[in-house]
């Protein structure tokens, strides 16, 4: 018996460090209570007025907090036909405080200890009580389809102001979908207010945080924590974050509302960590630093963007180089290919690049090079120069927006998918403005031969100096009849690019069947850094796609006009018979038109 009693002593010694590691594993891991309960699920047809349930979000840290809720009522058919929302009022000293937050949406509902939901919609701004909506659960997981004109319709449920004035219903007070935080981290606020606008069109709220390190539990998600989209990642970063509904296996479904809209995509997922809820009358706000990516966003559709745990999908690389006198520096930036957002990021990212290195200063002139790689496809050659100018918008703007456009011509073809490799850019920065305007122009004598090659001299006037003459030689073409007036025009490289692309140049009329034939148009843009003087001959032009078939005979014109034909075509006056060009270093504007009499 003596024996016998220690033994006892353990065994109890044991079983109660098993029960108080158990009840403190419990207590310390939330996620493990909701996974159990995220199990069973509520129908909508069971959801009833005047029930009382609970949502799981974090206000701060890694701690997901319960608070309390009740049931208002059931909006049917509220998103659409057969779509419904549950009306829901947020109880408890937090989110009475806070009311709805910016990053809230996805926040796990449940109904008597059930999965109903995920808290996706706020009533109102200015609101004395937290009221949301919340998309039913089944909506969640098995989210509808729906055309890209509808899921831009209900991108924003609101009614604008101008209509809530003739309908009564008092402006800010209808359901909208809760803010999606697009956190930027290493951009100033003066680059992202550039893009304030075109941000506010996608539907996201700007709100700035950072980066945390990578955890290797990043991975292991529950209902409740946070997760995110990557859209730029690297020396700065671009993220949006919502609250995570429900984790099925390597299934992750978040947001309870659209990101964007766009369907099924592609797009980088990532650990998102809450520093502090922001609380504001206005709008409340969560600040976020984004860890280590985790899987891929799959679908992001009306009620629910789902992912799946894994490896991410591949970026596009951006590497952007600024040159000075006194040394160059490389940014490394790595973006989503995306149609709809590249464009935007790509012009977002280089602007911030350029404004916030110490290297670059305002005042300056800038000239940009580089290339975009395509797959199975010739790069797309970069080269155009900027010169600040006269008002208050910043000098690398022209820049980024040239970027952007470009990089919209690219993804906007309705040819084929353009997938990007890597873009490689680089600014050169010259002290100074150097930005020249032609004011005059002549050749050396009025009448020329066929084949007699003529001087023309040009009146540039630059910025701030004095003007200066420039010269450059024009070859009159040798089957030109004599007795023909050519046209000889002293200009910039646009107004040539139009003169003799006509509307193809403009978007108009004639344009490439091809995305090979739309990288040779973009390769063939003169530079705006040149000055040009193209000779016109009175001959018509044959634009057919992306070709030009200069001195066509009418015979020719006639077999193709008023006919059907593959591709399109358009016909100039007047045929590019020749030019010729001067670099000077900056940008280039204005216009001279001269004639020669061929004898």
């Amino acid at each position: 018996m003596l024996t016998a009693r220690p033994h006892l002593l353990n065994s109890c010694v044991v079983r109660s460090a098993v029960l108080f590691v158990f009840t403190a594993i419990l207590s310390a891991a939330p996620g493990y209570l909701k996974a159990q309960e995220s199990q069973q699920i509520l129908p909508l047809s069971q959801v009833r007025p005047g029930m009382q349930g609970y949502a799981y979000t974090i206000f701060a840290g890694d701690q997901v907090e319960k608070f309390d809720l009740e049931v208002l009522g059931v909006l049917d058919n509220f998103l659409g036909p057969k779509q419904s929302i549950i009306l829901v009022q947020l109880k408890g000293p937090k989110v009475e405080h806070t009311g709805v937050v910016a990053g809230m949406s996805g926040s796990p509902v449940y109904l008597e200890g059930k999965l109903a939901g995920a808290l996706s919609l706020k009533l109102g701004v200015f609101t004395k009580e937290p009221i949301g909506g919340v998309t039913p659960i089944a909506d969640i997981l098995n989210p509808p389809t729906q055309s890209a004109s509808a899921q831009a319709s209900t991108q924003q449920l609101s009614l604008p102001s101008e209509s809530s004035t003739r309908t009564g219903l008092p402006s800010g007070s209808a359901l909208e979908p809760i803010e999606t935080p697009l956190v930027f981290s290493g951009f100033q606020p003066a680059a992202i207010q550039q893009f304030a606008g075109q941000l506010q069109g996608y539907g996201m709220v700007a709100a700035q945080g950072g980066t945390a390190t990578p955890r290797p539990e990043d991975a292991h998600l529950a209902a409740g924590e946070m997760a995110g989209m990557v859209l730029v990642q690297g020396d700065a970063s671009i993220n949006a974050s919502c609250t995570v509904t429900a984790v099925r296996a390597d299934r992750v479904y978040l947001c309870g509302h659209p990101f964007l809209n766009l369907g099924d995509v592609q797009l980088p997922m990532a650990r998102s960590r809450v520093v502090a809820t922001l609380s504001s009358d206005l709008a409340s706000t969560k600040i976020v630093n984004v860890g280590g990516s985790i899987g891929t966003i799959t679908g992001d559709h009306l009620t629910a963007v789902s992912g799946k745990l894994g490896a991410p999908p591949p970026m596009v690389p951006l590497d952007l180089t600024l040159q000075t006198a006194g040394g160059a520096k490389t940014l490394h930036f790595e973006l989503v290919n995306h149609p709809k957002l590249t464009p935007l990021l790509v012009a977002l990212t280089t602007f911030s690049g350029l404004t916030q290195n110490s290297l670059y200063g305002e005042g300056t002139t800038l000239h940009l090079s580089g290339e975009i790689r395509l797959q199975g496809h010739s790069p797309v050659q970069i080269e155009n120069t900027f010169a600040p100018g006269d008002s208050l918008t910043p000098d690398g703007l022209p820049i980024a927006l040239n970027m952007q456009n470009v990089f919209t011509r690219l993804f906007t073809n309705t040819f084929e998918l353009a997938k990007v490799e890597r873009i490689s850019l680089r600014v050169e920065s010259v002290p100074g403005r150097k930005s020249f305007t032609i004011e005059s122009a002549w050749l050396e004598k009025g009448e020329a031969a066929p084949g007699e090659t003529l001087r023309v001299r040009v009146l540039l006037r630059p910025y701030r100096g004095p003007s200066r003459i420039e010269e450059t030689t024009v070859r009159v073409p040798e089957q030109i009849a004599r007795g023909t007036n050519l046209r000889i025009l002293v200009s910039d490289a646009d107004l040539l690019n139009r003169a003799s692309r006509g509307f193809a140049f403009a978007g108009a009329g004639s344009g490439p069947t091809g995305l090979d034939q739309l990288i040779a148009l973009l390769n063939r843009e003169r530079r705006n850094d040149r000055l040009y003087v193209g000779v016109f001959a009175p001959s018509p032009t044959l634009l057919w796609d992306d070709k030009e078939l200069p001195n066509i005979p009418l015979s020719q014109i006639n077999v193709v006009d008023g006919r059907p034909t593959p591709g399109t075509v358009q016909i100039l006056r007047e045929s590019l018979a020749g030019e010729s060009s001067i670099p000077l270093g900056g940008p280039v504007s204005g216009v001279i038109s001269l004639n020669l009499q061929i004898r």
